[in-house]
């Protein structure tokens, strides 16, 4: 079946407003499911869940929901997955963590291609007990980042290897499972991946990758603002963090701190389902796994010829700078424009009504690593729900601008 993007964009109140939308990768628009999911919760009677009252089972019953979807969704386990208020809060727990099993001089490797939320929780906790983080570099030319470019911090004490699946502002794509593989051949150092990004826009299998934590953000495929973090039930079995002492000592539990949100929740499950069924085109068939997979691949496509009709212009527009450049990334493109500062670039886009925010998006090592210090440059982001007018409408707004 054909993608129908008219079909897709129906399902977006927010889209009514007119503006072209080039900043999914700071958030995406939600589907009216989702919305609708939420207020649904919200206005229902709930409890703390429980078994007792019908209250109390609904919220369960959400819980349960929100967990199987999110496990189909990354090929995990759902008694492995752990919801928290966002990525960057989970991802300070789990460091905090994972921290108290190391010691002054052991390593840890982080790469200037991430999300600082996938670098400072780590350095912090590293330094905290004496523990020493390594750098691992891009090539800012290419902005590939190679297993090799990770290979050379290993050691013997090396205790843990973050690393993103893509980078949320130039879009490189690591090889993943070449990554793991070296890491288990070198260490037996634990992996914890930053998919914010890489899950917005590619079928994701845990397993496959060989991570041993997948974290990723539902807020960045048409869901609502939360945190998840994926891993194997038994791995998180082994694991002690902070909590409260009548809190349960129950995997996934005892890795959310406090009452579930349950009505974010049911809007994690309406996304999910949306993604399955692709806004009504039912893509694929079979379970909602499979599904998801064959709806991912229609969505990559998609965004993959508007990339394609987009980039090419963009790149000779005259004094633009594409830094977007790895053989492998996201529909994601970042770019300077000689003489204007890039939130100039970023306002007069936005009088035209096409929202392409500018900076460095807490990539700051990335920024830095490019040579654009603290200040990024204009990011363009593609999502489901962008058309080719969209594409259509920026590269006029660009020519006048530039031309």
């Amino acid at each position: 079946m054909t993608y129908d993007v008219a079909a897709v964009r129906a399902h977006f109140p927010a889209l009514e407003e007119g503006a072209a939308h080039f900043d999914g990768p700071g958030g995406t628009q939600a589907p009216r499911v989702v919305g609708e999911a939420m207020a649904r919760t919200l206005t229902s009677a709930v409890a703390n869940r429980g078994s007792i009252t019908r209250a109390e089972r609904r919220a369960e019953e959400t819980v349960a929901q929100c967990r199987s979807a999110l496990a189909d969704l990354l090929g995990a386990d759902p008694r492995g997955v752990v919801i928290g208020r966002s990525m960057t809060d989970l991802t300070y727990d789990f460091a905090r963590t994972l921290a108290k099993t190391w010691q002054p001089g052991d390593e840890i490797v982080v790469t200037r291609l991430d999300h600082d939320a996938n670098v400072r929780p780590w350095v912090q906790a590293a330094e905290a007990v004496g523990a020493l983080p390594r750098f691992a570099d891009f090539d800012p030319t290419t902005g590939e980042l190679a297993p090799d470019d990770i290979a050379a911090h290993l050691s013997p004490r090396t205790r843990l290897v973050a690393v993103t699946a893509a980078g949320n502002l130039i879009g490189t794509m690591p090889d993943i499972p070449a990554i793991t593989a070296l890491v288990r051949q070198r260490t037996d150092a634990r992996i914890y991946v930053d998919g914010v990004h890489y899950t917005a826009h590619e079928s994701v299998d845990l397993p496959a990758s060989g991570a041993d934590f997948w974290a990723c953000s539902p807020y960045k495929f048409l869901g609502p603002h939360c945190g998840v973090v994926a891993a194997d039930p038994t791995l998180l079995e082994s694991l002690q963090p902070d909590k409260l002492l009548p809190s349960t000592n129950e995997v996934p539990e005892r890795f959310e701190l406090g009452t579930l949100p349950y009505e974010l929740m049911a809007g994690v499950t309406a996304a999910i389902d949306f993604h399955a069924d692709l806004a009504g085109l039912h893509i694929g068939t079979g379970t909602r796994r499979e599904r998801l997979i064959a709806a991912y691949a229609a969505i990559h496509q998609h965004e993959r010829r508007l990339r394609e009709l987009l980039e090419p212009t963009l790149r000779d527009l005259p004094g633009v700078q594409v830094y977007s450049n790895a053989q492998r990334r996201t529909p994601t493109l970042l770019f300077t424009v000689d003489g204007w500062d890039s939130q100039q670039v970023r306002g007069a886009l936005a009088e035209r009504g096409i929202n392409a925010p500018a900076g460095n998006f807490y990539a700051i090592e990335c920024s830095r690593h490019l040579g654009l210090g603290d200040a990024g440059g204009v990011r363009v982001g593609l999502a489901p729900y962008t058309s080719e007018d969209d594409i259509v409408r920026l590269l006029d707004a660009l020519r006048d601008l530039l031309v």
